[in-house]
């Protein structure tokens, strides 16, 4: 009888659905992230465009940038005007291609600079990531594109020489959108890789501020070395322009930004609200790069 009441617990437990592993819990792995002012967010632009975007953003923002060239920046034949833009709000690569776009470029959304390219993509791959594009030499140092769980790619990629740049003022964020299916296997794989930590967890943030005037979504926060992170989980049906953006700016003065970014040809797509303890809009630079611009309100 005892025997037979171990097998029947047994197979009760087996019945009962396993709990859902909580993001926070899981495993880290080392930390290979050098600083933000190093993340950039890659931008692709026609080479019609390319000046005009680059001047816009440095107008809007503030910064610099370093000297035009023109490289081979991809593993297999291609030819692209490229810049680093340094501003204080955040940094972009810029790349305006002469040749077709080899596959799969121009579908990552940043690069991240790591201390250490092979432990690095190791630690991508066994963290949930696939590599969409082994490692591989560029004019400056090596690189890889990975993709995360959601579909959400990103360059790696490691100097030769140790470069320098400013620290940021503010520390821009990776805007990401995905479906409840895939949301919890994201957050948890990015945890374990980036050494991060959920900040906030809103199951009821308006709809609103993604573009799903009454409804809901569900908003996650997460910092780690590689810069500040916003999952934004909804049914996808998303209104435009949201979804579109890849990266959210944040400023001191969100009105004065707009000015100087109207004044230097950048498109207000929607004009500024508030919600959540920031003021938020929605902009459109020349070439068609989409972005996110918000200041905090203090509450």
């Amino acid at each position: 009888m005892k025997r037979l009441n171990l097998f029947i617990a047994i197979a009760l437990l087996a019945s009962v659905p396993s709990a859902p592993l909580l993001a926070r819990d899981a495993p880290a792995s080392a930390d290979y992230a050098v600083g933000t002012q190093y993340d950039t967010t890659h931008v692709y632009v026609a080479p019609a465009d390319f000046d005009r975007f680059v001047a816009s953003v440095i107008a809007t923002f503030g910064g610099t940038a370093t000297k035009q060239g023109v490289f081979k920046v991809t593993p297999t034949a291609s030819e692209t005007m490229s810049q680093l833009v340094l501003t204080p709000a955040g940094s972009l690569s810029v790349f305006g291609f002469k040749t077709p776009i080899p596959y799969p470029f121009g579908a990552e959304r940043n690069g991240y600079l790591v201390n250490d390219m092979d432990a690095a993509v190791a630690a991508a791959t066994k963290h949930g990531a696939v590599r969409m594009v082994t490692t591989f030499p560029d004019p400056i140092g090596r690189d890889a594109v990975v993709q995360w769980p959601g579909g959400v790619a990103m360059q790696l990629y490691w100097h030769t020489a140790k470069p320098n740049y400013p620290a940021l003022v503010t520390v821009p964020e990776n805007r990401i959108y995905l479906t409840a299916d895939v949301a919890d296997s994201f957050v948890l794989h990015w945890l374990a890789f980036s050494k991060g930590k959920v900040t906030a967890d809103e199951r009821s943030a308006p709809g609103i501020e993604i573009g799903q005037p009454g409804k809901t979504y569900r908003r996650i926060a997460i910092t780690s070395g590689y810069g500040r992170m916003t999952v934004a989980v909804s049914d996808g049906q998303i209104g435009w322009p949201y979804g579109r953006e890849t990266t959210g700016y944040e400023v001191a003065d969100l009105q004065a930004t707009l000015a100087k970014a109207t004044a230097a040809g950048v498109e207000t797509l929607v004009a500024p609200q508030t919600y959540g303890g920031r003021q938020s809009a929605m902009v459109r630079f020349p070439g068609g790069y989409i972005a996110e611009i918000h200041a905090p309100t203090g509450h």
